[in-house]
């Protein structure tokens, strides 16, 4: 993914909080056939050590257990919010009218080992907390569980599927928000995009303004100090002259 400095998205957290809140990820494989893509939503676990893995399944039905080997390198990726941006949005385009279309958005890719899991418990496990998860977002009064069904139905169900784990090597992010634009075509384009509807990249858009203006804000005091404190050094040289 091409990822220029300033829509670089590392922070750790934001990273997993898109996963945790787009958990709907393109695998992407490759086998003697060429690349295949699979759509699957993915869990995101972390054990002790900070290690991260990626968990989902898939039916026994689909191919890409048997033609993909353990230990294979893929990618996952995650797509996060998204939106259109108009450039007559941007003050600056009724001043200059040097701007043009484009489209923001967030994004993380993962690449990792995978392997394939048949072990029926561990299937079991991993079911309960990614309907756990997802059913006490859509309804917390009254969540389904694994429960609800007949066990033999749930037996059955839990034989026809495989398990995948992913150990992440690497993760990379973007968040394109128009940050190599100005402070008031930034703010502009945030009010915008909230009338539209696009309330989350609008909130996301207003917070990065906010911490670019404090980053600056700080850096600013940071050579202010460093400024005084070489004339603090440069008097103190003279007064022992």
């Amino acid at each position: 993914m091409y990822i220029p400095a300033h829509f670089a998205e590392s922070r750790p957290q934001v990273l997993l909080d898109i996963i945790a809140n787009y958990p709907l990820g393109t695998l992407v494989t490759q086998d003697a056939n060429g690349l295949e893509a699979n759509h699957l939503p993915f869990e995101i676990y972390a054990d002790g050590d900070e290690h991260c893995t990626l968990l989902a399944h898939v039916a026994k039905a689909n191919p890409i257990w048997r033609k993909t080997a353990a230990g294979d390198e893929v990618l996952v990726i995650f797509k996060g919010v998204d939106a259109y941006v108009s450039p007559n949005w941007y003050p600056s385009k009724h001043e200059t009218h040097r701007q043009v279309p484009t489209w923001n958005y967030q994004a993380v890719h993962v690449y990792g080992k995978i392997r394939f899991i048949e072990d029926v418990n561990y299937l079991r496990a991993m079911l309960e907390r990614l309907t756990h998860t997802h059913e006490h977002k859509v309804q917390p009064e009254s969540p389904w569980q694994m429960s609800d069904a007949p066990p033999d139905y749930i037996a059955g169900m839990l034989k026809a599927i495989i398990g995948i784990e992913i150990s992440i090597t690497r993760i990379i992010g973007k968040s394109k928000l128009s940050q190599n634009k100005q402070v008031q075509d930034r703010t502009n384009l945030a009010a915008e995009l909230y009338r539209q509807g696009h309330t989350v990249i609008s909130e996301l858009t207003l917070k990065n303004i906010a911490s670019s203006e404090e980053a600056h804000e700080a850096s600013a005091q940071a050579n202010k100090q460093l400024l005084n404190n070489k004339k603090s050094s440069l008097k103190r040289a003279f007064l022992k002259i």
